[in-house]
């Protein structure tokens, strides 16, 4: 039930203004009756005025029985309108009364109104109270009903979640044992791989050192073979020096311009030799691969520039052969060579295959 709501100020003001308005409305209304109906009065006696003049001719006698008779009228009228004046004065008094009596009458009646409103509101206050109640009363069941059915769900969760913590808890136990058995088996095949890598290892190590062994005896010997090769050049030259120096000119030109020649052819070889000293083979080296170097030199034998003239399509491959001739640095062997030799060399192209390089 909806609650009552409490009258504002001007609501509370506002039936007893009213009743007061009627109640002097109703109080000039009877007056103006009363007035209206009041009864005619019998027209007012006129006053006998005489005025005495004493006349010479009459008596004294006739003098005081006028002057009495004068007195008696003027009593006579003020006597009427002392009358009159009671009279009025007795008729607004009850006037008065009867609208005084009225307005106690419409004051009982506003009195018992104001009563029976009182009553009505103190039965509607009463109702709404009941209703407030009965209300509460209604809430408390419905919320005493919600939390009875609360604690239900909540016994009904914490029981679904007591077997579900079971459950996973024997999966976990389960999966335990499952992972321990695998961890078991795990370390057994790893132990049997570590052991076979280790075998593995050792053979790879022993193969390693075996291979390492013949390079460095391939090595030596390769050396060995180079530094002949090379000693046995620089025999020749200075052979052919010597013999320059001890002959006469015309044979000493003779043997430059033969000298001259053989120096000169052996130089492409001396370059590929040298190359193949400071080269680093890259993985990507394959056979049958072809790569041009423009080659510049000054007449001391110093290299001072190598690029690409034509690549081989691998560019490991074309780096390695360029930083291989870069690194002959200067080549002391073309130091004694005639200008119109070494003019060749000042610019040449050269060719390089993985076997030409191959240390």
């Amino acid at each position: 039930m909806q609650q009552q709501r409490e009258p504002t100020a001007s609501e509370s003001y506002f039936w007893p203004s009213v009743w007061a308005i009627g109640l002097h409305l109703l109080v000039f209304g009877m007056l103006f009756v009363s007035f209206s109906m009041t009864p005619e009065l019998p027209p007012a006696k006129p006053i006998v005025q005489a005025t005495l003049y004493q006349l010479k001719s009459k008596s004294r006698a006739t003098t005081q029985t006028n002057q009495k008779i004068a007195g008696e009228a003027q009593k006579t009228a003020a006597r009427q309108t002392e009358l009159e004046q009671l009279e009025q004065k007795k008729v607004e008094q009850e006037a008065v009364k009867a609208a005084e009596q009225k307005k106690e009458e419409a004051a009982q009646k506003a009195e018992e109104a104001k009563k029976a409103d009182e009553s009505k509101k103190a039965d509607e206050a009463k109702k709404a109270d009941e209703a407030k109640k009965a209300d509460e009363a209604k809430k408390t069941a419905e919320a005493k009903k919600a939390e009875e059915k609360q604690l239900a769900d909540i016994a009904k969760k914490k029981a679904e979640e007591e077997a579900k913590k079971a459950a996973e808890e024997e999966a976990k136990k389960a999966a335990a044992e499952e992972a321990k058995k695998k961890i078991v088996e795990d370390a057994k095949k790893k132990a049997a791989e570590d052991a076979k890598k280790k075998a593995e290892a050792e053979e790879a190590k022993k193969k390693v050192a075996e291979d390492a062994k013949k390079k460095a005896a391939a090595d030596a010997a390769k050396k060995k073979s180079q530094d002949a090769a090379r000693k046995s050049t620089e025999d020749k030259k200075a052979q052919a020096l010597a013999d320059l120096l001890s002959d006469t000119p015309q044979r000493q030109q003779a043997l430059a311009d033969e000298q001259g020649d053989e120096v000169a052819g052996s130089f492409d070889d001396l370059i590929r030799l040298r190359a193949a000293e400071g080269w680093a083979r890259p993985p990507s080296a394959r056979k049958g691969m072809t790569v041009v170097l423009q080659i510049g030199m000054l007449p001391d034998g110093t290299v001072t520039s190598v690029n690409v003239a034509k690549s081989s399509g691998d560019g490991p491959f074309d780096a390695s052969a360029v930083a291989a001739v870069k690194n002959i640095g200067r080549l002391i062997e073309m130091q004694g060579m005639k200008p119109s030799d070494f003019a060749p060399y000042r610019s040449f192209k050269m060719t390089f295959t993985p076997e030409d390089l191959a240390p």
